[in-house]
């Protein structure tokens, strides 16, 4: 081959290796814009088997119009960056849909009719510095004029993307809500200021009741209810507290009947102690219960409250200087190895924030199969309600736990033949219907013995955006009761979305050393600091023994005695303020170890690496030097 040719053939071959390039990277950018790795621990980003679900069952076309200032949004590089990302999982979503989700995306420029198209389907603009408004939300619509909006796409809420999205595909493809009857001694509807608060703007309905009832049909039962309506599909007891024969008798037959109750009791709830508190009551609220529990296998004591040393919530303690944070061993800070990861209520769930809460059992004979749900640590005990409510020290609570080394059941599934709670008929109750002696079929309740999973101070920050509220959860509270109801009405698909992005990875090997210090140095922290007291009385009153109308005298007037006590008793001040000190420091010090350890890990580590990888790259070298001297 002469220079020439070859000249020609590189020329030749760069060129092909040039349209090669371009071509790989025209198909690459026509097929894999919204291609990912995704290596989160949950895959917060890839499309869940839910979401996949809804989309095949998808009969009717559905419109999704994105919303997004363009000009204006470039200007903010989170929103834009985010707006993004959004673009992309809707352009996955329709994708994915075989036509039947369209997707359009419309960009409302002020003073345009795109724009007065987004404020008439509810989109909220967030105002710029030049007085226009940055446009970021999605409208859905179906083939009967329903209408479903996102109006606008916090931050906040970006690991909540997928069910957001998802969950209004599914309101737009599912028109008919299930309805879900509530019966509630607890002010879910209004917040706790109650209606006429709420119709002032100064109380808001619970974040849990709110979020049902834009996924259902919600339908407060009357309390002076004597039977149970024919449209329920889901009956919801929370905290009940003084149902007569007549409203029991009414549930029974609802359940027998093949109606599908979620039951929440409490021991103590302290939604409805704050409640009492704000009308007056010097008395506490009642304690709930239901008696029906027992007709369906379920022992329930209302007179105990679950303690555990393990899932205590770390508090704040404003009144004492010396420990700002204690673990509060009622308030149970739930995980993973809490829940029943076979269940398709909680196999998902990642938190739950519980207080006061109740232990569940199986009752020997029973007819019906008692599946727990979730459940304690077994460095837990139970305690006397009465006595909780009395003692408001958390270091007091944490002692008078007797660790049984059982796993408490807090809710649980109850499913199988019930008979009824009413064996001797229904003469004592007025009847509209004859009596059903037993179930029809399996019944179908969930039993939680908590009822302040609804109190939105346990498990999300609601802010304004806007003008409107906007929820971020830190804790699945929300997702038990929505993953239970829906699974009482039948439906699982959206159930997988809502606990993936309370990705909660907790400190599990600080929380064990913070439980086993406890337990260790607690007591001798508490005996130092009673003697400290003692110590500093005592003085206190030696010093001022001599004193006229309050007014300490000089020390010459003291006794010897009286002088050498004081001496004494400083010296046993100082003594146990070191070693008290000492203790304290002790409750810490496998915490600051492991924190060291880590921090050395993260820092050195790095750099060690380096320098060892350098290190063989040199001894390498040296051994290929030497070879070729060798040769």
């Amino acid at each position: 081959m002469t220079p020439i040719s070859r000249r020609l053939y590189a020329i030749a071959a760069v060129i092909l290796a040039a349209i090669i390039f371009v071509a790989l990277n025209i198909a690459a950018d026509a097929s894999l814009t919204t291609a990912r790795l995704d290596l989160t621990q949950n895959s917060l980003f890839t499309l869940s088997r839910g979401t996949k679900n809804i989309i095949a069952k998808l009969k009717e076309p559905i419109t999704l119009k994105f919303f997004y200032s363009k000009k204006l949004g470039a200007n903010y590089a989170q929103v834009n960056a985010y707006a993004n990302r959004v673009r992309d999982l809707l352009h996955e979503y329709a994708a994915r849909s075989n036509g039947k989700i369209v997707l359009q995306e419309i960009d409302p420029e002020p003073y345009t009719d795109a724009e007065d198209q987004a404020t008439a389907a509810g989109l909220t603009g967030a105002p710029t510095d030049s007085g226009d408004f940055v446009y970021f939300g999605l409208v859905g619509t179906n083939t009967i004029d329903g209408q479903h909006a996102i109006p606008f796409f916090s931050q906040d809420r970006e690991g909540y993307l997928e069910y957001d999205i998802t969950s209004l595909i599914y309101k737009l493809s599912n028109p008919k809500k299930p309805v879900i009857g509530v019966l509630s001694s607890l002010p879910l509807q209004t917040g706790s200021g109650g209606m006429a608060a709420m119709m002032q703007g100064q109380s808001q309905p619970n974040v849990i009741y709110a979020e049902l009832a834009q996924s259902y049909t919600t339908q407060a039962i009357d309390p002076s209810f004597d039977s149970i309506p024919k449209n329920i599909d889901v009956l919801m007891i929370v905290d009940p507290t003084s149902l007569s024969q007549v409203q029991l008798y009414a549930i029974d037959q609802f359940v027998l009947g093949g109606g599908h109750a979620l039951v929440f009791v409490d021991p103590d709830s302290e939604m409805a102690q704050a409640g009492a508190a704000q009308m007056g009551g010097s008395s506490g609220a009642p304690q709930s219960t239901l008696p029906l529990l027992r007709a369906w296998g379920v022992g329930y004591d209302m007179t105990k409250v679950v303690g555990d040393r393990t899932l205590a919530q770390r508090v704040q303690m404003g009144n004492d200087a010396r420990n700002p944070v204690a673990s509060y061993p009622i308030w149970l800070h739930l995980t993973s190895a809490n829940f029943n990861g076979k269940d398709q209520v909680t196999s998902n769930l990642q938190t739950l924030n519980l207080a006061s809460v109740g232990a569940l059992t199986p009752l020997s004979g029973a007819t019906t199969t008692f599946t727990p749900l979730v459940s304690s640590s077994d460095q837990a005990g139970l305690l006397d309600a009465a006595d909780v409510r009395l003692t408001a020290q958390p270091t007091d609570l944490m002692n008078e736990i007797r660790v049984s080394g059982k796993n408490y059941v807090i809710a649980a599934r109850l499913s199988g033949p019930a008979k009824t709670a009413f064996p001797h008929g229904a003469a004592t109750v007025k009847a509209s219907a004859p009596q059903l002696m037993a179930s029809k079929g399996p019944i179908d309740v969930i039993v939680m013995a908590d009822s302040d999973i609804f109190d939105d101070r346990f498990w999300v920050h609601v802010d304004n955006l806007y003008g409107k509220p906007v929820a971020a959860p830190f804790a699945d509270n929300a997702a038990f009761v929505l993953n239970a109801v829906e699974n009482l009405t039948g439906s699982d698909d959206l159930i997988s979305l809502r606990t993936r992005a309370t990705n909660d990875r907790p400190f599990t090997v600080v929380k064990q050393l913070q439980a086993q210090a406890q337990a260790q140095f607690q007591q001798q922290a508490e005996a130092l600091q009673a003697r400290l007291t003692d110590t500093e009385s005592r003085l206190k009153d030696l010093e001022q023994g001599g004193s006229t109308n309050g007014t300490p005298v000089n020390s010459t007037s003291l006794t010897p005695a009286q002088q050498a006590a004081i001496e004494r008793f400083k010296r046993d001040l100082v003594q146990t303020r070191t070693q008290l000190r000492d203790v304290q420091h002790d409750l810490r010090k496998d915490i600051d170890a492991l924190g060291a350890f880590l921090a050395f890990i993260n820092i050195a580590s790095v750099p060690i690496l380096v320098a060892l990888f350098a290190f063989f790259l040199a001894f390498l070298r040296r051994r290929r030097r030497a070879r070729a001297i060798a040769l």
